[in-house]
């Protein structure tokens, strides 16, 4: 990057929001994936016309432009491929405007989801997408990726609650799309197409989403299993039973194992465990809900079956259990990738047994936890990326792993995104003509391949 495009972006955003330090671009060379490449320059802006004026210098000079919020992907999204600036949007952290009456919020990119909810709660008030970093990501992130997690069987992903965005185009124009009305039929439909596309047609710089009135009952079960089918057959019936659980979650042995040798919650390790969570506006309600999973998961034949007591924190230590899954598979071995797909909910129980088998096939371990109830599966593979053999055993199983995928009518991703991870597969699941389309309104969007390059296979 040459010194004169580094003043210009001084003046843009000011010097105390430049940098080309060594450390700071290491920093910036990684997010949570595999992958890295080190950056040229990151700035930190803080309002919208200094984003548009940044692109319109990057069009001018042509050079890559990396959208980044707290670098929490695990498919490489924020990596700078080829190299360029980072954009980091972390300090454009405000909330703009809770407004309960119309059931809307307005944030900039930069605000974690946490504060949100925080935000929201007094009100009773929340936003329901439930990603399992929610404490650390932005929010602008979660728009990029259409981030789902926990609560996405009932509630549904990111793409359900986004009604309008501002957008910064590579050329430094400013688009608003949508409106602040729950339904809107105006025109094509710009603001979905922004939501997902990983940064590379636009930066968000500004989102008004849907919130929800906060259930204020809960009620939390365990059930244990000692085979793959009676588990993966108790989801698949739970979830056209009329019952939709708030949350409904799996967690393998090999992951009730890891979890057990690194902390002290003493989980049963069996085949298969899984948290099911109901919501509703009165105990009767949520509790009956619950009664009916509790129901199937017995005749699905349960080893243990388990109600949690709100009121000594049973719900809690259940959810704790899941939700450190990540963190005591990371101490396995020296690397860590969470895959990340999605089959049909009738289609469970097949994929936990191929993921089982794959994980003998190739001798590697992978622990397998998910989000049941809408068929998003995250199976983590730990191996140590200094061992060729290992490596390349970990590429034939993926490989294997996203076809079988594909056979079963699934998809490469239900949340992580594609990134960088996901480019060797896209074509099992997108044909030339979806490709092509997709390719084209990249180059509409971006002639000059400025944001995000070499990302989501459209340059090939």
């Amino acid at each position: 990057m040459e010194k004169t495009v580094k003043e210009a972006l001084k003046e843009i955003v000011g010097e105390e929001n430049f940098t080309d330090s060594l450390i700071d671009l290491i920093a910036y060379a990684k997010d949570a994936s595999e992958h890295q490449h080190r950056p040229e320059a990151a700035v930190w802006p803080i309002r919208t016309d200094q984003v548009s004026a940044i692109m319109k210098l990057a069009t001018r000079e042509e050079f890559p432009v990396i959208p980044r919020g707290a670098g929490t992907s695990l498919a490489g999204l924020a990596v700078p491929e080829k190299g360029g600036l980072i954009l980091d949007l972390g300090r454009m952290d405000r909330i703009i405007d809770i407004n309960i009456e119309d059931r809307l919020a307005v944030v900039q990119p930069g605000v974690i989801y946490a504060e949100l909810d925080r935000a929201l709660s007094p009100h009773g008030f929340f936003f329901p997408p439930d990603p399992a970093s929610g404490s650390v990501c932005t929010l602008g992130g979660n728009v990029a990726t259409n981030a789902g997690g926990i609560k996405g069987a009932k509630y549904g992903t990111t793409k359900d609650y986004v009604l309008a965005l501002e957008v910064v185009l590579p050329d430094g124009r400013i688009l608003h799309t949508g409106s602040k009305c729950m339904k809107s039929v105006s025109g094509y439909d710009l603001t979905k197409l922004f939501v997902g596309s990983e940064g590379t047609i636009g930066v968000i710089t500004e989102i008004t989403f849907k919130i929800n009135p906060k259930p204020p009952v809960t009620s939390t079960a365990m059930a244990t299993f000692e085979t793959l089918e009676d588990g993966g057959q108790a989801i698949s019936e739970i979830m056209y039973s009329g019952i939709i659980p708030s949350a409904l979650e799996l967690v393998d042995r090999q992951s009730l194992k890891a979890i057990n040798e690194n902390t002290d919650l003493q989980l049963p390790e069996v085949e298969i465990m899984l948290v099911a969570e109901t919501d509703g506006y009165t105990k009767e309600e949520t509790e009956f809900q619950m009664k009916t999973i509790m129901e199937i998961f017995r005749k699905n034949n349960a080893t243990m079956v388990k109600h949690a007591d709100e009121s000594k924190g049973g719900a809690a230590a259940l959810w704790t259990a899941r939700k450190s899954a990540y963190g005591v598979m990371a101490r396995i071995n020296n690397n860590l990738i969470v895959e990340d797909l999605a089959v049909p909910m009738s289609k469970v129980p097949e994929m936990l047994r191929a993921i089982s088998d794959l994980a003998k096939k190739y001798d590697l371990q992978i622990p397998t936890v998910g989000h049941a109830g809408d068929g998003n599966l995250h199976p983590v593979v730990s191996f140590d990326g200094t061992d060729p053999d290992q490596v390349r055993r970990v590429e034939e199983a993926s490989e294997e792993l996203f076809k079988k995928v594909i056979e079963l009518g699934g998809t490469l991703t239900g949340e992580h995104g594609i990134g960088l991870a996901k480019i060797p597969f896209m074509h099992l699941e997108h044909d030339e003509t979806s490709m092509d389309i997709m390719r084209s309104l990249k180059r509409l969007f971006d002639p000059k391949n400025i944001l995000n390059p070499g990302k989501m296979g459209l340059e090939a």
